[in-house]
Parts: C-alpha cells; sequence; structure tokens
C-alpha cells in the first residue's frame, strides 16, 4: 500500500508519486480534460490501515482526488495530519452502492453520496474513463 503521511515532508511521497502514477498533468492537459482534481468529498469509512489508532471516531473526514496520468491520488486530512494514497489504474477498483467506494490492494475509503458527490460526479466518471483509456478496456464500452 502506497499511503504516505504528507504533513511535514514531501520529498519522498513526491518521488514515489511520479514513478507510480506518473507527474502531475500540465495546466494544458488539466483545461483539456476538463480539470485534474476533485471537490471536497466526505468520508463516510475507512478500512483499517488507512486510517492512525488514535482517530475520533465521530469526527466527519472530508478527501479530495488527483487525476494523474497513470493513477489517482487520495487526499485526506485525520486531525492535523495530512495523507496521500496512491493508486495506479491497474489496482483501481470502484463500487457504486449506498456510497461511492474506491478499493485497491485490499484497502478502501467510502465516499458518503451527498450533495457534494453529485456535484463531483462528472468527475467520477472522468476518472473512470481515464482509468479505462489508461489500461485499454474498452471493450467494457457497451
Amino acid at each position: 500500500m502506497m499511503l504516505f503521511n504528507i504533513t511535514e515532508t514531501k520529498k519522498e511521497f513526491k518521488k514515489e508519486s511520479n514513478e507510480i502514477v506518473g507527474r502531475a498533468f500540465s495546466l494544458l492537459e488539466k483545461i483539456k480534460i476538463g480539470g485534474a482534481r476533485s471537490g471536497t468529498l466526505e468520508i463516510e469509512e475507512f478500512s483499517a490501515n488507512l486510517q492512525p489508532e488514535e482517530i475520533i471516531s465521530s469526527a466527519i473526514h472530508f478527501s479530495t482526488i488527483e487525476l494523474r496520468p497513470k493513477g489517482i491520488i487520495i487526499y485526506y486530512s485525520i486531525d492535523l495530519q495530512r495523507y496521500a494514497w496512491i493508486i495506479p489504474y491497474y489496482r483501481l477498483v470502484i463500487y457504486k452502492t449506498r456510497t461511492f467506494t474506491i478499493h485497491a490492494n485490499g484497502h478502501f475509503i467510502k465516499i458518503r453520496k451527498n450533495d457534494v458527490y453529485k456535484e463531483s460526479k462528472i468527475f467520477l466518471e472522468k476518472m473512470i474513463d481515464l482509468k479505462n483509456d489508461s489500461l485499454n478496456l474498452e471493450y467494457y464500452d457497451v
């Protein structure tokens, strides 16, 4: 699992993220794809390995998703700590049920389907399209 605490130092994170999911899109590429970052999404639940033990379970947590050429990075904060979870497209699995759930390597983050989620649906569909394009999965387009 590629989870980084990016609160203080980002050097290792930057190197690993560029290797695994590619460099951030350029300004022109961001304009072409209509943006590379989601709005703020409310997290309903984390898998155990994505949260520190001292998490306050009643607190509301938020995340944003950044698109990269070969994957995504999910940023979220817990208390005063900032985390980044790097997921290459070939490991990304998405479920749209009562929640919007992002899975990779047995870990997950469940996104609450509220008004903010509804505003981000176009972005999330774009993420799925980029994954399919990256993995050349056009045989799933029916």
